[in-house]
């Protein structure tokens, strides 16, 4: 091909130029034309009916209407593809260029690839296809193949093309038919063959789907009994012979289609199956993602079947390219992945976090009181936690072992409180949201959401007496050791330059609301966290291997195996977060500022502490100070912002996990709003006991 050829094919006027485009046909269709020459003027045409303007000589010899005159039903692709058809009929010799080029195109094309292969990931897992997906995002794509579901996204790289394919009428659809392929107006049945042969393709990759440990392991064994997999490939063979006969059986070939959607239906029932077992035993996004993958090709092959059976098979391709086109999109967000597959995966850790925040939960006096007393041990260990913050500043330690000590002094502390049952306020709503959360399934009458507003009223109780327990115990025990050692030894153990920083830090005047709200996110991620790792230990069994592993039983004995498995079944979650939120409470602040992030923590209650430390190095004269107030004032805002942050954020997952959208937003704060006037104790104190 000479290079005035090439340019003709390449040249980006036939995108917009009918009469160009028509011209460098005949060059496409020349047997010694490139492979991407020929995919390449496919593509520009398909560009053509998209966005070109009808405007050429070779135009204007046609009766089609004008975009702008045309029904705005009709989409503007599908004119042009009249347009272009009426074009080719009063020019045979167009018509014989662009039927040449379409016919050496489909003969050169692996189609059954596109029908096969197309929406699924080449790798078996959730990482596999996010990369894939980030390689379509950010990668070109060559016209230089012959795989046509890789060239699929260059054909129909627009959201639009499904309209006008779907839009295809049946006098379009013969006359584009007989352009594109002539054989499949009359009994050669050859134009089936991709489509059969991604039957064949697909039933096999369903089968070695079904077949693999990860899923057969997790189905119902009673689904499974007839074998349905095992039959799959052996049935879309013998369709494929059927329909490939000399003379068609139509009575047989519809039966044995019938098969193949019967043993399709059970498969799919078989993969439902799974995500009972997920629920049970814990979630793994690649089997997630496997059974999804598993549905997806079994839906492919039903639609293969209707254009494999259908009497109008073009109508029925049709379709299913507008639905490879949709799919083209899915396809190339990685938002949509992961909106997907990780629902399933926040749900759980919602539900694991839900568990554990019943327990935060006060709806009486006798459950008030021991979160009263709970809260006042948790605030008495973190009043120790306040004088080892103090010490570790005073040793001057670097940006990253200063935070590094400090997280583990925070952690150290919150696995004290964990470990004696006690209990630390902020902690509380990043696992009190999910429970909430798990009631709003049902706002459907009046009285469910009066229900709803009654676990209100005892979620901010219970949040109420965590905060005061917590703070009547840090208060008064920093203020005791202060005026102790004051006493001991001539000087309280913090002053000076340390209750100086003190007031200069936590004061409303500064930064202080910011740094709140952002370690209310700390405490949101550390339930996260925690909901994950339960999930990790729950997915993997390690209970189970703890309490019969022969070697762990060898080591502790049957009794205390059990013991032990029992054991961090029910605290692997409060060990994971308590640990997680004091190292990001000591880290995250040390990590950002390497990066020149001036960012810092703000907790409720290690905030008083200090406080209460400053303040007794200054004496009873600060009382009278607007620092110290200010200072108070701050900590009344970390406290807010401490837990409603957390809550807000971990109530948004659990929604979202759970599908519920709240359509009833204006009912359920109106009745808060009355429960609010009518009865505001409600919400500090528990209710009297019945009788």
């Amino acid at each position: 091909m000479t290079k005035t050829a090439l340019s003709a094919v390449r040249s980006p006027a036939a995108v917009w130029d009918l009469t160009a485009l028509l011209n460098a046909a005949a060059h496409a269709a020349d047997p010694k034309a490139p492979l991407p020459d020929r995919n390449l003027w496919v593509i520009r045409a398909l560009e053509w009916l998209r966005h070109a303007p009808l405007a050429s000589t070779v135009e204007s010899a046609s009766a089609e209407p004008a975009p702008d005159d045309a029904p705005r039903s009709t989409p503007r692709p599908l004119l042009r593809l009249k347009h272009l058809l009426n074009v080719l009929d009063r020019n045979p010799t167009y018509r014989v260029h662009v039927a040449a080029v379409l016919a050496r195109f489909w003969a050169d094309m692996d189609s059954a690839a596109l029908f096969a292969d197309f929406g699924f990931s080449p790798r078996a897992n959730f990482f596999g296809e996010l990369g894939q997906r980030l390689k379509l995002k950010l990668l070109p794509r060559t016209s230089a193949t012959t795989d046509l579901s890789v060239l699929f996204g260059l054909l129909f790289p627009d959201d639009s093309d499904a309209l006008w394919l779907e839009a295809l009428d049946p006098a379009t659809l013969t006359r584009l038919l007989a352009l594109l392929a002539p054989d499949a107006q009359g009994a050669d049945r050859r134009w089936l063959t991709p489509l059969l042969d991604a039957i064949e393709y697909l039933a096999s990759a369903v089968r070695a789907a079904g077949f693999s440990s990860e899923l057969r392991q997790r189905m119902s064994p009673e689904l499974l009994a007839e074998g349905p997999f095992r039959q799959l490939a052996r049935v879309a063979e013998h369709l494929r012979e059927l329909a490939l006969a000399p003379l068609v059986d139509e009575a047989a070939l519809r039966k044995e289609a019938q098969y193949l959607r019967a043993l399709l239906d059970t498969c799919r029932q078989c993969a439902d199956s799974v995500h009972g077992h997920l629920e049970d035993h814990g979630v793994s996004i690649n089997v997630v993602f496997d059974v999804d993958q598993l549905r997806l090709r079994t839906h492919r092959i039903e639609q293969l079947l209707n254009c494999t059976l259908s009497r109008e098979p073009a109508r029925d391709v049709a379709r299913l390219l507008a639905e490879l086109v949709r799919t083209a999109t899915e396809r190339r967000s990685v938002r949509a992945l992961f909106a997907h597959h990780y629902s399933l995966l926040a749900r759980k850790v919602a539900e694991r976090s839900a568990e554990t925040g019943e327990h935060y939960i006060t709806r009486d006096r006798a459950a008030y009181r021991h979160m009263l007393a709970a809260a006042a041990g948790g605030g008495a260990v973190i009043a120790g936690t306040t004088f080892v913050k103090f010490l570790l500043l005073a040793l001057g330690l670097s940006a990253f072992w200063g935070g590094f000590w400090a997280g583990m002094n925070y952690a150290i502390s919150f696995v004290i409180v964990h470990v004696l049952h006690w209990t630390v306020a902020t902690k509380q709503p990043a696992m009190t949201a999910p429970a909430m959360a798990e009631r709003l399934g049902d706002m459907a009458d009046d009285a469910a959401v009066e229900r709803f507003v009654d676990e209100v009223a005892h979620l901010i109780r219970s949040q109420v007496a965590g905060i005061v327990g917590n703070l009547a115990a840090v208060i008064p025990l920093v203020l005791l050791v202060q005026w102790g050692w004051q006493v001991l030894f001539g000087a309280p153990l913090v002053h000076g330059h340390d209750a100086e920083h003190v007031f200069d830090a936590i004061t409303l005047l500064g930064p202080t609301a910011f740094f709140a709200a952002f370690t209310g996110v700390l405490l949101f991620a550390s339930s996260l966290i925690a909901g994950w790792v339960e999930n990790w230990f729950v997915w993997h069994r390690l209970d189970s291997a703890i309490a019969y592993n022969p070697r762990i039983v060898m080591r502790l004995g049957a009794a205390r195996a059990q013991r032990w498995a029992a054991y961090w079944r029910a605290n692997i979650s409060g060990y994971a977060s308590n640990i997680s939120l004091g190292l990001m409470l000591g880290l995250v602040p040390a990590v950002a500022q390497f990066f020149g992030l001036p960012i810092e923590v703000r907790h409720v209650t290690l905030s008083t502490g200090q406080l209460a430390a400053a303040a007794a190095a200054e004496g009873l004269a600060v009382l009278g100070t607007s620092v110290f107030w200010w200072c108070v004032a701050g900590i009344a805002v970390t406290g807010v912002l401490n837990l409603s942050v957390s809550f807000f954020l971990a109530f948004k997952v659990a929604l979202r996990s759970r599908g519920i959208r709240l359509a009833d937003r204006s009912r359920i704060r109106r009745a808060i709003f009355k429960r609010l006037l009518s009865r505001p104790g409600s919400f500090v104190l528990p209710p009297k006991p019945l009788g």
